[in-house]
């Protein structure tokens, strides 16, 4: 049910996508399926996205005990790879790239704005990531300018993410290697956040 889930937001989109379409693409005979084991479809959405995040957990949790080890905690750079490391490597596998798909439809589902992350994040190492994120930026700029900032950027990873996802679906050209690609848009993000605090400060 799970997998259908996936192939179906990520095809016809979060709200395109009928419970009764998720049913026939799992091969189930009761209608009712979704709702007997998720609760609603918005449980099975959310079933999807606490597999994905708990999937990239440990490489998460690796990175940061390096980050620690290492002293870089503070390091922007390092920082941004431990959090998009592992969100690229989604790409690599079909039910991943439906995952990248599906987050980004999911605008400002992270909370960074609201500093009340989703069930999903809570607890996560990357909802420490994404404070640690923030708690860089906030060392040049004030706390509400970071948090607007690492927000659109999350924005913005989700929708690269997810043209790339979708390019690799269906036999698109692609500009650059996976290396080069995350190196890039490693870069990228860096600059972004780095970027000095518009005139009049905020």
């Amino acid at each position: 049910m799970i997998r259908a889930g996936e192939r179906l937001f990520a095809s016809r989109g979060v709200d395109g996508a009928l419970t009764r379409d998720i049913v026939a693409e799992a091969g189930q005979s009761n209608g009712s399926a979704v709702h007997y084991h998720f609760g609603s479809r918005r449980g099975l959405l959310e079933a999807i996205l606490v597999k994905h995040v708990r999937r990239m957990e440990p490489a998460r949790a690796e990175h940061q005990r390096l980050l620690e080890r290492d002293g870089l905690h503070g390091e922007l750079t390092a920082v941004v790879r431990g959090i998009l490391d592992p969100t690229a490597d989604a790409l690599h596998s079909g039910d991943g790239r439906d995952f990248l798909r599906i987050t980004a439809q999911l605008a400002g589902y992270a909370g960074i704005r609201a500093i009340t992350p989703p069930q999903p994040l809570t607890g996560t190492v990357l909802q420490h990531q994404l404070e640690l994120a923030v708690r860089c930026c906030a060392e040049r700029l004030s706390e509400r300018l970071a948090r607007e900032r690492v927000a659109t950027i999350a924005g913005m990873l989700a929708s690269t993410l997810a043209d790339r996802a979708r390019q690799l679906d269906e036999g698109g050209t692609l500009l650059l290697a996976h290396e080069a690609f995350v190196d890039n848009l490693t870069r990228m993000v860096v600059g972004a956040l780095s970027a000095p605090a518009p005139q009049g400060g905020a």
